[in-house]
C-alpha cells in the first residue's frame, strides 16, 4: 500500500490527487502500517515537523532502510542529519548532510519561489524520463547539502547552485513539488510509484 504520511505538515490531497491520477491507490494515514511505499510530503518548519515525528523516528528509519521512501520540500530536507532553520534541530538522520538557507544575493527573492530549470545528474530513477532543461515547481528558502555528493539526482540554480532533488538507493527525495508541476512531476511520481 502506498502510504501519504500524515504528521499535520503536508499538502496532502494534491500529491494523494496525483497519485491516483497516475493509477494508485493510496492511503492519508499518520502512521506507517501497511506501507509498502512512503511519501512524506511537508509544508512548515522543520524543527516543528521533527517534533511531531519524532515518536516514530526511529521506525522511519528502520523504514528507510528496507522499502521505498520519498520525500517532497520540507519532507526531503526531514530525511538529513541537521536543519539551520530557526535554530539548530535535528532531523530523520537518513541520510547524511545538513539544510542551509539559502546566502543573500543581490537581486535573488527569498524565498524561491516558481518554475525553475533542472539540471539532471542521475538519469535513472527519478529522473529517468526526464530532460535536461525540464522544469519543476519550488517553494523553499532552505536547501539540502548532502554530505555524499553521489546522492545527488539533480540540482537547480537561484542565485547559486544547489540541490534539487537526491536519491540513495529507494530514498529519494525532492525539493520542489512533483504533484504541481505538471507532467514533469507526474513522471517523476510514476517511477517512484513503479519501483
Amino acid at each position: 500500500m502506498i502510504v501519504i504520511l500524515d504528521y499535520g505538515m503536508g499538502n496532502l490531497p494534491n500529491v494523494a490527487r496525483a497519485v491516483r491520477h497516475l493509477g494508485h491507490d493510496c492511503s492519508i494515514q499518520p502512521t506507517l502500517n501497511g506501507a509498502t511505499k512512503l511519501i512524506l510530503p511537508g509544508v512548515g518548519a522543520f524543527g516543528a515537523a521533527m517534533t511531531r515525528l519524532e515518536s516514530i523516528k526511529s521506525e522511519l528509519k528502520a523504514y528507510a532502510r528496507q522499502a521505498p521512501l520519498l520525500g517532497i520540500c520540507l519532507g526531503q530536507q526531514l530525511l538529513f542529519e541537521r536543519s539551520e532553520e530557526h535554530g539548530d534541530h535535528a532531523g530523520l538522520e537518513i541520510l547524511g548532510g545538513d539544510v542551509r538557507y539559502f546566502e543573500r544575493v543581490p537581486g535573488i527573492k527569498v524565498p524561491h519561489m516558481g518554475w525553475n530549470e533542472l539540471k539532471v545528474v542521475q538519469c535513472g530513477g527519478l529522473h529517468r524520463e526526464a530532460q535536461q532543461g525540464d522544469q519543476a515547481y519550488f517553494v523553499h528558502s532552505l536547501h539540502v547539502v548532502p554530505s555524499d555528493p553521489t546522492c545527488i539526482a539533480s540540482t537547480a540554480w537561484h542565485g547559486s547552485e544547489f540541490v534539487a532533488s537526491v536519491q540513495n538507493g529507494h530514498v529519494w527525495g525532492t525539493q520542489f513539488h512533483p504533484e504541481k508541476s505538471g507532467a514533469v512531476g507526474l513522471k517523476m511520481l510514476k517511477a517512484f510509484l513503479e519501483l
